[in-house]
């Protein structure tokens, strides 16, 4: 009986509509100079903010599309090389002190650098041969693998943020 009630119940979810999560609130900014930005955080003070429909329907799952009237004609002007806005911004944990071209090419050149992460340290000189602790900071300890070679450490801060 239990299992009868289960399947029921199962069968009822799998009915019920979802609703579409999909959509996010962008907005659309416009300065005095007409340059536009869409941002979900909001806009400036001093500039002019509208709230952009930002539904990305499945296909064919809801309403016909309207296609292009050919009639209307809408003229676009070329971009014009200007200013380029960063809207948003990924903090790496670290401080951003790395771009991520610089970070890339400090692991393929196996160089360590303030702003790596303990991931970024592993990429770049892999598995650490020791782990130390001590006051909440952590310490990444390399033998060198050639003949003579001596050891490397790499100290890290509360953060797991390289330090030098």
């Amino acid at each position: 009986m239990r299992g009868l009630h289960f399947a029921a119940l199962l069968a009822a979810a799998f009915l019920h509509p979802i609703p579409d999560s999909s959509a996010a609130s962008v907005f659309r900014c416009e300065d005095a100079n007409g340059h536009v930005t869409f941002t979900r955080h909001g806009c400036a003070s001093d500039q002019l903010q509208r709230l952009q429909d930002a539904r990305n329907p499945t296909p064919g799952g809801g309403e016909a599309i309207p296609l292009a009237d050919p009639g209307r004609r809408v003229t676009t002007t070329p971009a014009s090389p200007g200013e380029v806005v960063i809207v948003g911004q990924q903090d790496d944990g670290c401080g951003n002190l790395l771009t991520s071209s610089e970070r890339r090419q400090a692991i393929i050149r196996q160089e360590i650098r303030s702003g790596m992460s303990r991931a970024d340290v592993e990429n770049s000189l892999g598995k650490p041969d020791r782990v130390t602790a001590s006051n909440g900071q952590q310490r990444y300890h390399y033998r060198e693998k050639r003949k003579g070679g001596g050891s490397r450490q790499v100290s890290f801060d509360e953060a797991g943020c390289v330090k030098k």
